[in-house]
């Protein structure tokens, strides 16, 4: 399988912002239907050697114990119940809103009755997932293209989170802002202002240095690996960076340390130099936040001191 293959945003543009808002759907079901967690832990899909899911939830009462997930290699949504049942239907062919009212007519044979604003979160538009028949893009070769890239990107942060045997949060996709990313926490609690919303309060509560990647968006029209330290310590953008090609990028007040997709894969080593990335982003972040980053450290995710000398 090729490693990295080419992603370019404009290339997809369609078949991204129709999966967007199936996921954004799938993902709100989630988030009424699971256990809360702190910043947000309980909302984000997982990969799976097929797709996505939403990981089990339900089973205490409200609802019957059950989990979704998008098969792209089938292209097919499956629901599947803690007694045995399942139920499935093809993704291919789908606006949003035949997507939307299949799930919730699915779901409701199944007796799941979950309660969503079936509105989309931070996107181009507000149309209701049940109007939205403009969206009708769903594009297969293009989808498992992003799901087998996405799946490699996974296996990269998972690399690279086994370093930190600090607080680190799974490697997980964030389906309102369609990213994925790791984040390690410093220990520092933050003091979040009252005013901010609900979703951002709760995700920073704590201090964080976080790493990850997007597949392009409007104002960043190119899929790239980022880094970012919040709250942003004052002279983060000038800390180094490496390799050569990645560099700071001002991002809605604040500073990403970024490095574009596309130059990754035209380097000998790309695995290699995400890695060299990440780290260097993190260190500029825990060299300004005083974080202890060699007390934190677990290289190959080994804390046994005795393995560790002797590796």
């Amino acid at each position: 399988m090729e490693l990295f293959p080419a992603m370019p945003l404009a290339e997809w543009t369609e078949a991204k912002e129709t999966f967007h808002r199936f996921a954004q759907i799938v993902g709100k079901i989630r988030l009424a239907s699971s256990n809360r967690r702190n910043h947000w832990w309980q909302v984000p899909f997982h990969p799976t050697g097929r797709g996505l899911t939403t990981r089990p939830m339900g089973g205490l009462g409200e609802q019957p114990l059950f989990c979704v997930d998008f098969d792209l290699v089938r292209h097919r949504l499956v629901v599947d119940v803690f007694d045995g049942r399942s139920a499935e239907f093809s993704l291919i062919g789908r606006s949003v809103a035949s997507f939307h009212d299949r799930l919730f007519e699915t779901l409701a044979g199944l007796g799941i009755r979950p309660e969503i604003w079936a509105v989309p979160f931070d996107l181009s538009d507000d149309t209701p997932f049940a109007d939205d028949t403009l969206h009708a893009r769903y594009d297969p070769v293009l989808i498992n293209r992003y799901w087998r890239i996405l799946s490699q990107v996974v296996q990269l942060l998972d690399r690279f989170a086994a370093d930190f045997a600090g607080k680190t949060s799974p490697v997980h996709h964030f389906w309102h802002t369609f990213d994925i990313a790791v984040t390690r926490f410093t220990g520092r609690v933050v003091k979040v202002s009252p005013d901010a919303d609900p979703v951002t309060r709760e995700a920073y509560s704590w201090e964080v240095i976080s790493s990850g990647f997007w597949f392009g968006d409007k104002e960043r029209p190119y899929p790239a690996f980022y880094s970012y330290t919040a709250p942003e310590p004052e002279g983060l953008e000038r800390e180094p960076l490496w390799p050569a090609q990645a560099e700071w990028i001002t991002a809605r007040g604040s500073h990403l340390a970024v490095l574009r997709y596309d130059d990754v894969r035209a380097m000998e080593d790309p695995v290699g130099a995400v890695l060299e990335f990440l780290d260097s982003a993190y260190q500029a972040g825990a060299r300004l936040t005083g974080l202890d980053s060699e007390a934190l450290a677990s290289p190959g995710g080994i804390t046994d001191p005795y393995l560790r000398t002797h590796t």
